[in-house]
């Protein structure tokens, strides 16, 4: 048995070398001893969209973001129809004090709210609202299509 501390933040030349084993392991670990099933979704079905109605990905995703925010309150919490329409959802999870902002030494996407969008097969199975600020990520909700519970998307989101 060999071990090896490869280094993740910032990735190490190991890190990118192995990334794919490793992502491979933990995948059938998490398969196995979790009973995940196999088309969890994956980082590649995972958009972080700028809450912005002049962002395309935002306007285009907006009216399926917000038809599940509503199929999830009403599932879930037992909302009314009329608590959990399009006015409040966007009162609610689109309406944010902070500003967007670029910084030359910030991450490539900014910060500002966004809406991180978990899609499966072309449609969002859920989303994380969250704020990237300078020195954290704060998670301000999660709502998701609740024939999806078996992913427990809301522990997949909190891990990520």
């Amino acid at each position: 048995l060999k071990v090896r501390v490869v280094r993740s933040s910032p990735p190490s030349s190991q890190f990118k070398a192995t990334f794919q084993e490793s992502y491979q392991v933990y995948k059938r670990y998490q398969m196995v001893i979790h009973k995940d099933p196999p088309d969890k979704p994956t980082i590649n079905q995972v958009r972080l969209v700028p809450v912005s109605f002049e962002d395309p990905q935002f306007k285009s995703s907006f009216n399926q973001s917000a038809t599940l925010f509503a199929k999830y309150q009403m599932a879930i919490h037992k909302d009314t129809p009329s608590d959990c329409g399009e006015h409040e959802f966007t009162r609610f999870l689109c309406d944010s004090p902070l500003e967007a902002e670029t910084a030359p030494n910030g991450p490539e996407c900014g910060y500002g709210s966004f809406h991180q969008q978990y899609w499966l097969d072309g449609k969002i199975i859920a989303v994380g609202v969250i704020d990237i600020l300078p020195y954290c990520v704060s998670s301000v909700y999660l709502y998701y299509d609740p024939d999806y519970s078996f992913l427990s998307l809301g522990v997949y989101s909190a891990l990520r």
